[in-house]
């Protein structure tokens, strides 16, 4: 089967629930469990396929937005959260896993929907729409690339150096609200100290100490628990350690390095927030600054925007027809204005209307 492979550490009573499972299956291969969990109350074992994951977490993620009014978790959604069971406790808030509502059929039992059904519904895009779109890409992609150095004036990425902007970036978002909620302190103090690590600004040894500043930049008076950030810990000596996580057929820091529109998804940042951050800024915005440094490129190299083009044609057409109403000819009034004869053909001739193939640089119109 092909699954998801997850490495879970469990207890010796778990442990020994999770062999007898395997045995139960012809050979303890590990490999055919995706997850193993231990709830309380007693272990379930899921079998995700690998082809139904992407589209299960833009399941989750989907929800996770249209509920976020209701106090949804932005932080779960992964299909690694999806499973709490009823009356459990939940160690960080001390609250008790309960059932809210259940919406029965008509034979009393509830209602269960097919996954397609439920993705059809939730995702913007079908999924058939998808798999014609990833071929068509694919097909584009059919070209050798030659290895070779610098290609034109792009900067390459520096991966440190986008970690700490982005740690500035959420310094920056930070200051433009005036601050950090209660609630959502505890998440930029995570996402800030995992950036200085990528960073290589600071290193495990002095984590902690770097946490606590942090914490304090974030509010003097706020008694963080620094034991939500032993995780964190782990994979920073992971990738001290050199160990690389593969994914997708790459290779990843052990640290968190997420998309900007996850970021941008988890702070709410907003388009007008985006336009004073430097890295954590949606494609749109991207392809907005892109094109106005395109813009500034071409002013610099003598290029002129239409609105000014247009100006100018206007400017030159009036002087045109004003030397025509004095009974100039058109080679005199070329002469006196330094421009071809075509081109003051063309301005007097059209008295309605610019040319509209003129250059208005370099003497020709």
């Amino acid at each position: 089967m092909n699954t998801i492979r997850w490495n879970v550490a469990v207890s010796a009573d778990t442990d020994q629930s999770l062999r007898m499972f395997l045995a139960s299956q012809g050979g303890g291969r590990k490999g055919d469990l995706s997850r193993f969990i231990e709830e309380a109350v007693r272990a379930h074992i899921l079998t995700l396929p690998r082809q139904a994951l992407p589209r299960w977490n833009a399941c989750q993620r989907y929800l996770i937005d249209r509920l976020a009014g209701l106090g949804a978790d932005p932080a779960a959604k992964d299909a690694s959260r999806v499973l709490r069971l009823v009356n459990t406790v939940n160690s960080k808030s001390g609250e008790v896993c309960r059932v809210i509502h259940v919406e029965q059929g008509p034979d009393g039992e509830p209602i269960r929907y097919n996954f397609e059904y439920l993705a059809e519904a939730l995702l913007p895009v079908a999924r058939w729409d998808i798999e014609a779109d990833r071929k068509a890409r694919a097909d584009r992609r059919q070209f050798k690339l030659l290895p070779g150095g610098q290609t034109g004036n792009l900067r390459t990425l520096n991966g440190r150096q986008l970690a700490w902007d982005r740690l500035e970036d959420l310094r920056t978002l930070a200051a433009l609200r005036g601050g950090v909620a209660e609630g959502e302190r505890m998440q930029h103090l995570f996402w800030r100290l995992n950036f200085l690590l990528l960073s290589g600004a600071t290193h495990t040894g002095q984590m902690y100490h770097e946490a606590a500043a942090l914490a304090r930049e974030l509010d003097p008076r706020w008694n963080y628990r620094s034991a939500e950030l032993m995780t964190l810990y782990a994979k920073a000596k992971a990738h001290e350690a050199g160990e690389k996580v593969e994914f997708g057929g790459k290779q990843f820091a052990p640290l968190y390095t997420p998309k900007n529109d996850t970021l941008i998804s988890l702070f709410h940042i907003t388009d007008d927030e985006q336009r004073k951050l430097r890295t954590l800024i949606s494609r749109d915005m991207a392809a907005e600054r892109h094109s106005e440094r395109e813009k500034a490129r071409r002013r610099a190299a003598g290029a002129v925007d239409r609105a000014s083009y247009l100006e100018a044609a206007s400017a030159k057409q009036a002087q045109a027809l004003a030397l025509k109403a004095q009974g100039l000819s058109v080679r005199a009034i070329a002469a006196q204005m330094g421009i071809s004869k075509t081109a003051a053909g063309r301005y007097i001739a059209e008295p309605g209307e610019c040319p509209k193939s003129m250059r208005i640089t370099g003497g020709e119109g």
